[in-house]
């Protein structure tokens, strides 16, 4: 799988194909340590003591028209711009870039069957986010064009239909190792261990494991030219719209509409091979203009964006 979600299996049997995807993901360099086991042994253990918890925002003395809270430290800084297409600039250069920058991303668990459900895929896809909620909407990023689909995403134009599971701690190491590249027709379910439950209104399972999946129909499926090569479609963007939800009774509220975070304990898809915990959060409330304008908070900065205009 590459950061942007390719699957694991190849749905091609050319085994040049499939040495070619290999050679292009070794050019990535996915791995910053020569040894990893050595330099995961020197790192603290999990703390399975780690709950959730909710913290103050940095500054709760903020006021209207501070700007940031880091005491303009931040504004004594200068930035570099980067032309992503600039001449000699290699491709995955912006592909590393936007991965590291563009965090914390949600990880899209896909559950998908072939055509003739003769087999089941499962895959993870870190290009996945929510854009509605009436309906359910979700996105899903996926390298490569259709005339040369891999799995999940040739399960899903075939079919239309998979299960979006979000992933939770119990499960990481197993989430991530769906993602070897091995050969068509061998089964992440069976590699990994996670258990198949039964779906209601779509042939794929969910995964059991999953505090929270939907199970999703297909609306659409765009494709993206290169800007590198000319003429090659380069990624995929699938849109699906959920029309069931399925949550782990522990993890609901009795109106259910909330998930408690505490129980869904989220893993987040950071940069090149790293992830993160979410063990912690703050609030802050939502500002209402015609609250703050009767307190009198605004009277200096309305006058001064009036100046403005």
């Amino acid at each position: 799988m590459t950061e942007s979600g390719t699957t694991n299996g190849e749905r091609l049997h050319d085994s040049a194909a499939y040495q070619q995807r290999a050679q292009h993901e070794a050019s990535i360099k996915r791995n910053p340590h020569p040894d990893f086991q050595v330099v995961e042994k020197s790192r603290p253990d999990w703390d399975e003591q780690k709950s959730w918890t909710f913290t103050k925002t940095r500054d709760t003395k903020w006021t209207w028209g501070q700007g940031g809270n880091d005491g303009d430290a931040s504004l004594k800084k200068d930035h570099v711009e980067i032309n992503p297409h600039a001449e000699g600039r290699p491709l995955n250069y912006n592909y590393k870039l936007l991965i590291s920058g563009i965090i914390p991303r949600p990880i899209g668990f896909l559950s998908t069957v072939s055509k003739d459900g003769s087999s089941a895929n499962l895959a993870p896809f870190s290009y996945t986010n929510i854009v509605s909620h009436d309906p359910p909407i979700f996105t899903v990023g996926i390298a490569g064009g259709l005339s040369n689909a891999k799995d999940s995403l040739a399960n899903l134009v075939d079919n239309g239909e998979c299960v979006l599971n979000l992933v939770s701690e119990h499960f990481a190491e197993a989430m991530n190792a769906t993602s070897i590249n091995a050969p068509y027709g061998v089964s992440e379910w069976e590699l990994t261990g996670l258990h198949t439950a039964p779906s209601t209104h779509v042939r794929p399972p969910r995964v059991k494991e999953a505090v929270f999946a939907i199970e999703c129909k297909l609306v659409e499926v765009k494709e993206f030219d290169s800007r590198a090569v000319p003429g090659k479609k380069s990624a995929t963007l699938a849109i699906l719209e959920g029309v069931n939800f399925w949550v782990r009774e522990d993890a609901i509220n009795e109106d259910r509409n909330i998930i408690d975070p505490a129980v869904l304990r989220p893993i987040s898809r950071l940069g090149g091979i790293t992830y993160g915990r979410v063990v912690e959060g703050f609030e802050l409330l939502r500002p209402d203009y015609q609250k703050e304008k009767t307190s009198g908070k605004l009277k200096d900065l309305e006058s001064a964006s009036k100046s403005h205009i």
